[in-house]
């Protein structure tokens, strides 16, 4: 279910997701950020990871630039969160693909993340929420076209939402 959809280029954007935000955090929440910064397109968790950690976040925050959670060690990452926090309130943080039209909008959804379903992958879900931003199309090998993506594009995307984290609490 969709808590929120929103374009990031919306004036009010940082307002809207705060307050949504605001109402799925608790004590228990653990921030699992998504991606690697080896294909700019999937650095948006890793950099609002790394971002957040960089803020002093409150919360525990999972998947940052120096320690990204990627296809190569999601397994492992997640048992070892998971363990680490047994009653956790998980609040997953991906790069998403969608359709053309959608590009640019950044969703809050109920319920967890399906880590590289856009890109053909089967790898473990996270996240009793989860924050998707839609970077690119997908097109018809289900692939990102890695050079369309702009660096400026993702760091946007991952200072809303990591701003729209930091006034939620």
């Amino acid at each position: 279910m969709y808590l929120a959809k929103i374009n990031y280029k919306k004036e009010n954007v940082v307002q809207v997701l705060s307050s949504i935000i605001k109402d799925v955090i608790d004590e228990n929440t653990v921030i699992v950020c998504i991606g690697t910064d080896r294909a700019i397109g999937d650095a948006l968790g890793p950099l609002v990871g790394t971002m957040l950690k960089n803020s002093d976040f409150k919360y525990p925050v999972y998947g940052t630039l120096d320690n990204p959670i990627h296809a190569l060690n999601i397994y492992e990452s997640i048992e070892h969160i998971k363990k680490s926090h047994p009653k956790g309130n998980f609040l997953a943080i991906d790069a998403c693909l969608g359709s053309k039209t959608s590009i640019g909008n950044i969703q809050i959804r109920e319920g967890p993340i399906l880590p590289g379903k856009g890109v053909g992958k089967k790898l473990p879900q996270i996240g009793n929420y989860s924050i998707v931003g839609i970077v690119d199309k997908i097109d018809e090998n289900n692939r990102f076209s890695f050079n369309s993506i702009r660096l400026s594009f993702i760091l946007e995307l991952a200072e809303i939402i990591s701003l729209s984290l930091l006034l939620s609490t």
